[in-house]
């Protein structure tokens, strides 16, 4: 027999009183009670098993901060320089967060967690301090935050990239900012053939696809000079009437050019990504003493091979230019003069011999100058040193190259020609030893060995060497052989391996 329970009191006190109960005992089959009503009673009938009516809360999910970890390099800011992805977005592990930039490469940072984006901690073109929070997300219960490390990606050299994306019934892997860069060039993925890890399509995948449709390489939009609009037509005045006397025809009046009138305000910025690393080697430079070597190069020989060999380079999908043999050459000189493919450590005493011939190429980029090199060169032949520099060309123009390319160089080559001028004074970039300048190659003319006057294609070269461990006549003897093999290509092939 149930037990009754007779409560006289206010019903408001009653609701709270089993307000309070439900509110234990949620979510479960509990020990309740079953009202009786009776006029001016309340009855209570205690210890029965009831299912009672389900009451359901909305658990707040945990936010967590996500941080930008230590990417190597000794690097501790970086400047965001975008976003792809906006407050309110949902995404999984491996999705591409931002791309950011240090003082050396372009780096992707991707999600570690399966969540929706709630806050942006920084805006495009701001710094972000390596520790500090990149984004807030909110993410699963079951996803404990645990010793956090971002996920990095260079973009130059990925192979992790997870976002897929389906087309034409087949999944195509590619990341949001290749398939934006698709997108605004018309490009179907499913036309390009992918380079990346279980055939993810990469960035330079895209470039590429896009230099065989037009023939060329992508380069970045050329500078826009502003300059001031034109004068406004002056409205034509009221026919004069005709001269009842011929007069001599006037002079033609000097049209009035308003002076422009000037309204800009100067501006300061901070010093940061490669320009802030440019003034950190540059300064490290000046520290060098500078010894220059000028000489010229009669290219005339190589003109006629590569001539021979573009249109076969061509039929294998390379574009094949002169600085494949101008690095080469330099490679089978380093190997006879090792001291130029060396560094100095700081205090002066040591002088280390790299083994590797990783031959740096200066490039100028929207970035600013850059210079991704070839690695171990004395290992590659010609035809694959075109092959890298057609890659990192691409990754140049695109702003893409990463820090295993822009790090480790031992010796550096500047194409300064490629825009103008003729001799130039390049600054070594420390800890290498040399540097050389090469200019425009130009059509003049020479005396050949009958002593004839003929067409030659000339090209000047310019050195500069550490002085303190490099004299001028090694420095002679370098440039000689240098020259040597590019003012006969065939000598080349005695020293190849």
């Amino acid at each position: 027999m149930a037990t009754v329970i007779t409560v006289r009191a206010p019903f408001a006190f009653l609701r709270r009183l089993v307000s309070a109960c439900l509110h234990r005992h949620c979510c479960s089959t509990v020990q309740t009670a079953c009202f009786v009503s009776r006029p001016h009673s309340y009855s209570l009938i205690a210890g029965q098993q009831h299912r009672f009516f389900r009451t359901s809360y909305v658990a707040a999910r945990p936010i967590l901060q996500f941080k930008l970890s230590d990417i190597g390099e000794g690097i501790m800011e970086v400047t965001v320089k975008e976003w792809y992805v906006k407050e309110g977005d949902k995404v999984s592990q491996f999705d591409s967060i931002c791309e950011v930039q240090s003082d050396k490469a372009s780096v992707t940072i991707t999600s570690r967690y399966d969540g929706i984006i709630r806050k942006l901690y920084h805006d495009v073109d701001s710094i972000a301090l390596v520790g500090k929070p990149l984004v807030d997300i909110e993410t699963e219960a079951g996803q404990v935050e645990g010793p956090q490390e971002d996920v990095v990606e260079t973009p130059a050299m990925s192979q992790e990239e997870h976002t897929h994306q389906e087309i034409k019934g087949h999944k195509t892997q590619a990341t949001p900012a290749v398939r934006r860069l698709a997108m605004e060039n018309n490009i179907k993925l499913s036309e390009v053939i992918g380079t990346g890890k279980d055939s993810r399509i990469l960035k330079e995948d895209i470039l590429n696809f896009l230099a065989r449709q037009t023939g060329a390489i992508l380069l970045p939009a050329p500078f826009q000079e502003i300059r001031p609009p034109p004068p406004a037509a002056v409205a034509p005045s009221a026919p004069a009437a005709k001269p009842k006397e011929k007069r001599s025809p006037p002079s033609i009046p000097t049209p009035v050019i308003p002076k422009p009138v000037f309204t800009g305000k100067d501006h300061t910025e901070p010093i940061k990504g490669f320009q802030k690393a440019m003034v950190k080697t540059m300064s490290a430079a000046l520290k060098i003493p500078h010894f220059g070597y000028k000489d010229e190069v009669d290219l005339s020989q190589l003109v006629r091979l590569r001539s021979e060999l573009k249109g076969l380079a061509e039929s294998r999908g390379v574009k094949l230019s002169y600085m494949p043999f101008f690095i080469k050459a330099a490679s089978l000189g380093l190997l006879h003069f090792p001291i130029f493919n060396s560094s100095l450590d700081e205090n002066c005493t040591n002088i280390t011999y790299k083994a590797a011939h990783n031959i740096g190429l200066a490039m100028d980029t929207s970035q600013g100058l850059l210079v991704p090199n070839v690695k171990n060169v004395q290992m590659l032949s010609v035809f694959e040193i075109a092959v890298e520099l057609n890659r990192l060309q691409t990754l140049g123009a695109a702003g893409q190259l990463g820090t295993a390319d822009l790090t480790g160089g031992t010796f550096t080559l500047s194409n300064i020609g490629s825009i103008g001028g003729t001799y130039a004074k390049p600054v070594i970039l420390p800890p290498e030893v040399a540097i050389g300048a090469l200019g425009k190659i130009q059509v003049l003319p020479r005396f050949n060995h009958k002593g004839e006057v003929v067409k030659a294609h000339i090209v000047n070269v310019s050195w500069s060497a550490d002085h303190r461990i490099i004299d001028g006549a090694t420095m002679c003897r370098f440039s000689n052989l240098w020259r040597s093999y590019l003012e006969n290509p065939a000598s080349m092939v005695l020293d190849l391996k």
